[in-house]
């Protein structure tokens, strides 16, 4: 799943949707957009959101209301916390090889 929300979020679109909707949620109509998109495009961007697993949408009446969903970027946090460790790890075991010769 975690690749799905890396690839959603790779989107300068997508991420300035996700960091508007980090403040609380908002009408997909409302949300922010780098140059002027129809509805239809913002609608595209949401849903490849909503199949990462980032996003939720529910309609109310003719508007439907976009939001991040709580545990929506969880495993992006878990993903490169291990990666981090990971690395500094492999980067320590180097730097300790390169002391001893």
């Amino acid at each position: 799943m975690v690749h799905h929300q890396f690839a959603a979020l790779g989107d300068p679109t997508r991420l300035a949707i996700v960091e508007r909707l980090a403040r609380g949620p908002a009408p997909v109509g409302s949300l922010p957009v780098p140059t002027a998109m129809s509805l239809p495009a913002v609608l595209k961007h949401v849903r490849v959101l909503e199949e990462a697993g980032l996003v939720s949408t529910v309609k109310r009446g003719r508007v439907r209301e976009c939001r991040l969903r709580d545990d929506a970027l969880v495993a992006v946090a878990e993903w490169t916390a291990h990666q981090q460790a990971l690395w500094s790890a492999r980067l320590d075991a180097l730097g300790t090889l390169l002391e001893e010769t």
